[in-house]
């Protein structure tokens, strides 16, 4: 799964279909996990997306996908 989203287009392009879990992300959801699959720390996704490590850290999105 993280290979498939490490080479997804940046946010505000439309993501592929993969299942109906993955489609429940929001874009800025999506772009995170696309950024987490690339390799980057917390503190460099919170930089990218101008938010909180912290934010990063608690995002809800491991929730979403049940991992």
């Amino acid at each position: 799964m993280l290979d498939a989203f490490a080479e997804l287009p940046a946010a505000g392009q439309a993501p592929p279909s993969f299942d109906p879990e993955l489609d429940q992300l929001t874009p800025r959801e999506r772009e995170g996990l696309r950024l987490i699959a690339r390799g980057f720390t917390y503190k460099e996704i919170a930089g990218e997306l101008f938010i909180s490590a912290k934010t990063v850290e608690s995002h809800a999105v491991p929730r979403k996908l049940q991992l």
